[in-house]
């Protein structure tokens, strides 16, 4: 295979998830009498340009689907992070009524909700049809397709070029990020500044989060790999913040190269320094990780199989992509997690791909008042521990696997 930016050929292993369906691909009752489309969760490293990726298998159109069940607007802490973002975006660049804000892959209106709050002109590109129309009862303007530089063009041709251009966590998801990239250096003003925000690929390594892998995301992003990506598509980066969002993610701030109309800040160099510290342009840096995500699952998996000889009831809390990356990678069956709970209305009802565990609404939880409750999105552990402090009540506990095993 040849790197999906630079097209050096790949060599050097990151990790070996075995095989998995999409992450998103929710089961319904009927799906659970056929079988269901696996693909190898395998990734590999450039070392011409550093970018970390997964071998092409899965396509586009297996991973976003027109009943594509993630919502971002199920989560409170996600809300206020989006709500912060667009505060701060329209201080820093004066926004107002006479300005145009887009996002990519606006999903169901999470962020635009607030822009549109301030009589800003907005508008969104997302190709899942079950979140465009969310977005588009809250009033958004949604074109429902996938992002490129063909639709770049064409949006600017129409008059739609943007003073300001969020992409929170899409970055990652576009399998052709070369076109993905460029078509933000059209869709611009001259002025213009787009911002994306991704995990970064520092905080996977050191904190052994393997389980943010999944067919979804195609590419695994460091500054040093961005920066790269980005000059060869029209963009400059002018400067980057570290957020603890998705355990430790970054935000980036680019321009277009034939108009720079920002300095760029020493926080770029900076960063660049620090991952060159830790060994990312090094073929060893990507060495350990394997080994740590088989350590993180048997003692996940010793922990289920401990409880169930103990007669212990264990559920899980979110349905999320990394849930079922952990569940399909351990070999968890609803005979160790019984179920998942999820506020969203779309997945309840449905079943976890590949393990098949029911995922259901919270009121089962103080229905049957499990002992343990794994929390699956580890990022949101705060928010989900707050939630659901009543499992307290009967002396039920909390779990999560990753970084490391921990019981509270």
């Amino acid at each position: 295979m040849k790197c999906r930016h630079c097209h050096a050929e790949l060599n050097v292993p990151f990790i070996d998830l075995c095989t998995a369906p999409p992450s998103n691909a929710y089961l319904n009752e009927a799906d659970l009498h056929r079988p269901e489309k696996y693909f190898p969760l395998r990734v590999l490293v450039c070392t011409d340009c550093w970018l970390v990726q997964t071998e092409d298998f899965a396509d586009a159109a297996d991973l976003f689907s027109a009943d594509y069940a993630y919502f971002s607007s199920f989560s409170t802490t996600w809300l206020r992070h989006a709500e912060h973002y667009v505060a701060a975006m329209i201080k820093r660049f004066n926004l107002g009524p006479g300005s145009l804000v887009a996002e990519i892959a606006a999903n169901d209106g999470y962020l635009l909700q607030y822009v549109k709050m301030h009589d800003i002109p907005c508008f969104g590109v997302e190709p899942t049809h079950s979140t465009a129309e969310a977005a588009r009862a809250k009033g958004i303007h949604i074109v429902e397709d996938f992002f490129g530089a063909k639709l770049a063009n064409r949006l600017a041709e129409q008059g739609r070029q943007t003073d300001l251009v969020a992409a929170n966590n899409v970055l990652a998801h576009v399998p052709d990020i070369n076109d993905f990239v460029s078509g933000f250096a059209s869709l611009l003003k001259p002025t213009g500044v787009a911002t994306f925000e991704f995990p970064h690929l520092l905080n996977l390594v050191n904190e052994s989060q393997f389980d943010t892998i999944y067919h979804e995301h195609f590419s695994y992003l460091s500054l040093t790999a961005v920066t790269s990506i980005f000059e060869r598509n029209g963009l400059m980066v002018f400067d980057v913040e570290e957020l603890p969002t998705h355990g430790g993610s970054l935000r980036v701030f680019a321009q277009r190269w034939d108009s720079l109309p920002y300095a760029a800040t020493r926080s770029v160099g900076a960063m660049l320094e620090t991952e060159q510290t830790a060994g990312i342009t090094t073929p060893g840096y990507y060495r350990e990780i394997q080994a740590n995500a088989e350590v993180i699952k048997n003692d996940f998996l010793n922990f289920l199989i401990q409880a169930k000889r103990e007669n212990k009831k264990v559920i899980a809390y979110g349905a999320a992509a990394k849930g079922n990356t952990l569940l399909n990678f351990a070999g968890v069956r609803p005979d160790l997690v019984h179920f998942v709970v999820d506020r969203n209305p779309a997945k309840q009802g449905k079943y976890m791909p590949g393990s098949r565990v029911p995922i259901v609404a919270e009121h089962r939880i103080k229905d049957e008042r499990p002992d343990y409750v794994v929390i699956l999105p580890w990022n949101l552990r705060a928010e989900v521990v707050a939630q659901l402090d009543y499992v307290r009540e009967w002396g039920g506990r909390f779990v999560t696997a990753v970084p490391h095993l921990e019981v509270a």
